[in-house]
This record gives C-alpha cells, sequence and structure tokens, in this order.
C-alpha cells in the first residue's frame, strides 16, 4: 500500500512539472509578443497630425475681422466669438455656441501690436482674453510706478478693452541653478521625446541653457545624459537636448508624474482656451489648471518671448522644460511665470506644434519599441490651421492613460522578475518546473538502487 501511494505521488508530480514547463512557455510566449510594439502603434508624429476643432475651424472660415477667438465651454462644446448676427446664426447651424462681441480679432491683434511697438517694460506680459474680449496686460511686483504709469498711458491709449492689472509675484523663467546642477546651463526638466528619424531628442525650454551644454541624469554628474544642439531663447523658448546613445530607449512615449508613474504621450495639438490641462515637472511633480489666453506675450528679465500658452496651472523653479498634456495629447513646455505651487500662479508655456515645425522633428509617440519603419520617416512640416483637440468639457478632462516609468531607480531585480509584463516569471516556472522533474527522477532511482540492494542482500544472506 505504501508502495502504491509513492506512485502517485510520483505521478502527480511528474504531471505537475510537466504541466508547469507548458505554463511557462506560454507565459514566455506571451510576454515576448506583448513587448512587440503593434505597428500601427509605433509611430511618430509631426504637427501635422490631429483634426481641427469645430471653434477653430469656423473661426478660420469666417475669419478674423468676423470672429474674435474660441474656447472651450463648461459643458464642453465650442464658443466662438463673433461680432455679427449672421456670423452667429452660422455658427449655431454648425452645433456650436456663439457669442456676439464688440471687438474683432483685427482689432485685439491691432492692440497687441501697439504694446509690442511700446518701450519694453521687462515683468510685464499681455495676452488676447477671448472671454472677455479683451487685451490683458499684467504687470509683476517688479515693474516701478513710473513704468506702470507709462504702460497704463499706452493702454489707455489704444481703447477701454484693454484692461491693466498688477500681480504679486514675478515673471521668471524657472530655471533655477540653486538646485542641484544637471546640465551646465542650470537644473530643468525633460519636456518630450522627439525624433528626426536617424536621432532622438529632448525636447525642453530654450533658455535652460545654449548649444553646447551639457545634461546630466544625476545630481554628481556622472551619468551623462546628452548635449543641447539647438536652442531659441528669448523670441521663442525651445531647445533639443540629443540624447548621447542617439536613442530615447524604452518608455520614449511616457512622461513621468511622480511615484513611478508616468502617462502614455498619444499625440499632439494646439490649446484650447478653458481646456483643462496638466503639467509635470521636476520640482513639483504634476499639478493642473485651465488654459486662460493663447498667443501670450511675455517680457522675462532675459528677452521678450512670444506666442505663448498663458494658464493658471503652478509651476517653480526647476520646472522648466516640462511637459504640458491633457488626455495623453502634447500641448506644450514649461517656459516661465509667477507665483508657486503654494499660492497659485500664472505659467506659459512654448506651444508643441510651433516648436516641431521650426526643429524640423516629429514627436515620438507609442513607441516603447518602435520599429525603425516608424522612426524613419522623414519630417513634414506643420499645417497653418489648428490641430487642436476635440471638444472635451474641462471637468471630464484627464492626463491620460497610465504608464509605469521605466528605468525608475526604485525598481528591484525581483520587481522586474516578477512583472507580469516580462518574461521573468515564466522563466521562473519553467526553472521550477525542471527541478522538479530532475528530483522525481533522483528520488525514483535512489528508491530503485536501495531497494536493488535489499533485495541482493536478502538473497545473498
Amino acid at each position: 500500500m505504501r508502495h502504491a501511494r509513492r506512485r502517485i505521488v510520483r505521478r502527480v508530480t511528474r504531471l505537475a512539472a510537466v504541466g508547469g514547463l507548458l505554463l511557462g512557455g506560454a507565459m514566455v510566449t506571451q510576454a515576448a509578443m506583448a513587448s512587440e510594439t503593434p505597428p500601427a502603434a509605433a509611430r511618430t508624429l509631426s504637427s501635422a497630425a490631429g483634426t481641427p476643432d469645430t471653434g477653430a475651424a469656423l473661426v478660420s472660415r469666417l475669419g478674423t475681422a468676423r470672429t474674435a477667438g474660441n474656447w472651450i465651454g463648461a459643458d464642453g462644446r465650442p464658443v466662438v466669438a463673433v461680432t455679427d448676427e449672421a456670423a452667429a446664426r452660422e455658427v449655431r447651424r454648425a452645433g456650436a455656441e456663439a457669442k456676439v462681441v464688440s471687438h474683432s480679432m483685427n482689432e485685439l491683434k491691432s492692440a497687441t501690436s501697439a504694446l509690442r511697438s511700446a518701450p519694453r517694460v521687462a515683468g510685464t506680459a499681455w495676452a488676447v482674453d477671448y472671454r472677455t474680449n479683451r487685451v490683458v496686460v499684467s504687470a509683476d511686483s517688479t515693474v516701478s510706478a513710473g513704468d506702470w504709469s507709462r504702460m497704463s498711458q499706452v493702454a489707455a491709449h489704444i481703447g477701454s478693452f484693454v484692461r491693466m492689472e498688477r500681480l504679486k509675484g514675478t515673471f521668471t523663467t524657472r530655471l533655477n541653478g540653486a538646485q542641484p546642477i544637471l546640465s551646465t546651463g542650470g537644473r530643468c526638466s525633460a519636456g518630450f521625446n522627439v525624433t528626426n528619424g536617424q536621432s532622438d531628442f529632448i525636447l525642453t525650454a530654450g533658455h535652460c541653457g545654449p548649444a553646447g551644454s551639457t545634461w546630466f541624469a544625476d545630481n554628481q554628474g556622472n551619468q551623462q545624459l546628452g548635449r543641447t544642439v539647438s536652442s531659441t531663447f528669448p523670441g521663442n523658448d525651445f531647445s533639443l537636448v540629443q540624447y548621447a546613445s542617439g536613442k530615447a530607449g524604452d518608455g520614449a512615449d511616457v512622461v513621468a508624474i511622480g511615484g513611478g508613474n508616468g502617462v502614455r504621450i498619444t499625440g499632439l495639438a494646439d490649446a484650447a482656451v478653458g481646456q483643462r490641462v496638466f503639467r509635470s515637472g521636476s520640482t513639483s511633480g504634476l499639478h493642473d489648471g485651465q488654459v486662460t489666453a493663447l498667443n501670450a506675450t511675455v517680457n522675462y528679465p532675459e528677452g521678450t518671448v512670444t506666442g505663448l500658452i498663458q494658464t493658471n496651472v503652478c509651476a517653480e523653479p526647476g520646472d522648466s522644460g516640462g511637459p504640458l498634456f491633457s488626455n495623453g495629447i502634447a500641448l506644450g513646455v514649461t517656459s516661465g511665470g509667477s507665483g508657486d505651487c503654494t499660492a497659485g500662479g500664472t505659467t506659459f508655456f512654448q506651444p508643441v506644434t510651433r516648436a516641431l515645425t521650426a526643429l524640423n522633428v516629429k514627436l515620438i509617440v507609442s513607441a516603447q519599441n518602435a520599429g525603425s519603419a516608424a522612426r524613419s520617416a522623414a519630417p513634414s512640416p506643420a499645417p497653418s490651421a489648428s490641430a487642436a483637440q476635440g471638444a472635451v468639457a474641462p471637468s471630464a478632462a484627464s492626463p491620460g492613460s497610465s504608464a509605469p516609468v521605466t528605468g525608475a531607480s526604485g525598481q528591484t531585480l525581483l520587481a522586474r522578475l516578477t512583472d507580469t509584463r516580462n518574461v521573468g516569471p515564466g522563466l521562473l516556472v519553467i526553472a521550477g518546473s525542471l527541478i522538479a522533474l530532475v528530483a522525481t527522477r533522483y528520488i525514483r532511482a535512489e528508491q530503485d538502487r536501495k531497494a536493488y540492494q535489499r533485495y541482493y542482500s536478502a538473497t545473498w544472506g
């Protein structure tokens, strides 16, 4: 009876080991297939990607003499500012909401041109507020009473639709040289990964450092990340950091949001007023807010930058160059602003579409293991039309789909081996099954040898 039980145990063990081998093989095969990026998902995008939203299309069709901008309403519907009832009826027929205003975009642009022609005052900024049909001029705490008075006179001469406002903070770029230096220009944040088809780059802020600046991935300067090969500031605020290895590697389509977590970037677009947006930076992490204006002009102490996205998202020194996005769509990189993430403030961003066009590169999206065919496509210029996202209610917007940040320092070997997305678990199951098979064979051989010894010992007595 005892021998029968032993045979049953050995047989069950062998069957379990064989089953383990089959299961492990299936796990390895599945992990290998999952690690391959589908050809349709592995791609690069230029700023030509995306479909113009209804509001932007209507503004383009009606013209700047009959419209004064568009924005996303609280319900997610596009709102278009128009100057006459005929234009309003056309907007409503298209399914958007119309708001009749007094001043056209041509008038508003003429006002900003007059402000730009006035003597430059560091610490001032202006932008068109589409929703109030005004041009808002802001002055930070560094602007003197005399300069404030002169700016007010310029505004009064333009018209009553130019509004002046004082801010408590100061307009500064978000570079912080007092923090551990990660480049020869100072401490900044990486924005988005881009490619020209042959090499990969980091798109970040131009004020972070001039061409030739060397970047490191650690505070000690032991791990060289790359070198700035192109930088534009002031005027615009963007630069390219070429990877020392030439490639961005795994996770090139993911932006970090803190705690080892990330958001997968799936496309790019122009921002829309009223849109809920998210910003991530190496100093303050992930924060959100709304786009309040477009084509903003900021007079930093270092120079004037135009064409910026204005938001009420907070940022702090060291966040420069960090990504602005919404629902996984890349929108901009952090330029500068006022305030902090305790009291709040205003932050400006360099539009991604404008930067990609100027630099002749494409955004890398959904390309953890992008094929060479996807990366080798020649960059194409951006269209003049807006590539804004479709209407989404601000309250319904999210950063995007979650994704792990590859290369996180806290990820141990054990964590990588037990990650179900890797081949490690399958290999562990196969190894355990092989050990079980060998063990059962060894135990059976030992039992047979001892039985043989007992038998002949008794026979030879």
